[in-house]
């Protein structure tokens, strides 16, 4: 597994390291110091990077290099979520944005955290909460000091992410489905990638330890519970990555989300989806080029969702020949104005009706140039956001709530789609 973590400054001086295994020694950190921060190689190559026998995985944080060294066949996602997780820990301790200052005058806290979240290599307890619980900064006292007995179970038990005795006076839990949807259509309107990738987030205010049973309006489990009876409509959900608070076995058995959620925000899951999308908007664009003087461009946008709904803060860049002088533009409504700096009319719109459609006609003045050059045509970039309304089809079906003592629990639901790259090519 992970023989060495190491922390490098921008100069590449080695500000803390800690060895698991004697395979490995310090010395090796002048190897990627030479070849890959002298280089100036981070950021432009991939961040594995083997040298002499031994691998280097690595990640950045501002200007500071958090690498693990390993010369075993390890699995590479593995070390990256422990790297990541690292980062996540640190910022829990010395905020959002710690650099290499805090860094050092915190370093008696980082080896122990080094310590707590890694034995021999292999990685252990990342989480927050719990180690909260048990280090901390020398100023910073725990707000509830758990007994020694519960300290033990939470640090060896299986549900390390929530602890016992949670109280709140209303039971209330939040539901966001956060979707972002990724186009791409060719000038000729062939669509050459349509894919949703969707996430769901979660914020819990339950008391005791609950069990939640989650359910999505997935095909198969409608298909499954809907056998010899009438046959309701479902969505193509895959791609699924899982909270680690989600039981995996039960979802593999039949497809039940089952889990016992952490105290306040955390990301339940993560989706895509790639048929039967409901594109937001659809584009009709029309460009004329009138020698090398002139070029007119006609963009009919048409809201496909309902008359119901309005997307917000829809933003449609439409790219122009770089030697564009003067553009007149007409729109039916927002406002559209020819950015030099961007070689683009950028349109925007506070707000869009739905099934609703909007004009732009723009005819614009070009420079003639001594070596004239085809314009490439970049594709026409939209961006916006559509509450109450999921391009994937994906709705939550329901959310059980479990406890011993029966209670009350308020389930509130919502539902954003964002455009993630939205692109149509003129």
């Amino acid at each position: 597994m992970i023989s060495m973590i190491m922390v490098l400054n921008q100069k590449g001086e080695i500000m803390i390291s800690r060895q698991y295994r004697d395979d490995v020694s310090r010395v090796a950190a002048d190897s990627f110091r030479l070849q890959v921060i002298a280089a100036k190689e981070a950021g432009s190559q991939e961040p594995i990077r083997r040298i002499e026998n031994c691998s280097f995985i690595y990640t950045r944080h501002l200007n500071m290099y958090f690498v693990a060294l390993t010369k075993s066949n390890v699995n590479p996602a593995l070390v990256f979520e422990y790297l990541f997780q690292k980062i996540r820990v640190l910022k829990a301790y010395l905020g959002e944005d710690f650099d290499e200052n805090s860094m050092r005058n915190n370093m008696t806290l980082i080896y122990e955290l080094m310590d707590e979240t890694m034995d021999f290599g292999y990685p252990q307890n990342c989480a927050v909460d719990v180690l909260q619980m048990y280090i901390n900064l020398a100023n910073v006292k725990p707000q509830d000091e758990p007994e020694p007995e519960q300290l033990t179970k939470q640090i060896t038990g299986a549900i390390d992410w929530r602890r016992e005795g949670i109280r709140h006076k209303k039971n209330e839990v939040y539901i966001d489905v956060l979707e972002s949807v990724n186009l791409m259509i060719s000038t000729s309107g062939a669509i050459l990638r349509n894919e949703v990738t969707g996430r769901v987030q979660m914020n819990t205010k339950l008391t005791g330890m609950p069990e939640c049973k989650f359910g999505l309006n997935d095909k198969l489990v409608i298909e499954k519970e809907s056998a010899g009876g009438k046959k309701k409509p479902g969505v193509e959900i895959d791609d699924c990555v899982f909270h680690r608070c989600v039981r995996l076995g039960k979802f593999d058995a039949d497809r039940t989300i089952t889990f016992i959620p952490p105290d306040g925000e955390f990301e339940l899951m993560r989706y895509r989806v790639n048929d039967n999308v409901n594109l937001p908007f659809r584009l009709i664009p029309a460009v004329q080029e009138e020698g090398q003087t002139k070029c007119s461009i006609n963009l009919k946008v048409i809201a496909n969702f309902s008359e119901k709904l309005f997307a917000t803060h829809v933003v449609i860049k439409i790219p122009v020949p770089k030697n564009t002088s003067k553009a007149k533009i007409k729109n039916s409504f927002g406002r559209a104005k020819y950015e030099p700096e961007q070689n683009a009319i950028v349109w925007r719109i506070k707000k869009f009706p739905g099934k609703a459609t909007c004009m732009l006609s723009s005819d614009m003045e070009l420079v003639r140039t001594v070596r004239p050059k085809a314009w490439e045509r970049p594709a026409i970039n939209v961006d916006f956001q559509v509450p109450m309304f999921t391009a994937s089809g994906v709705h939550v079906r329901f959310l059980r709530v479990y406890d011993k003592s029966g209670y009350h629990t308020n389930r509130w639901v919502r539902y954003i789609t964002k455009a993630g790259g939205y692109q149509v090519k003129i």
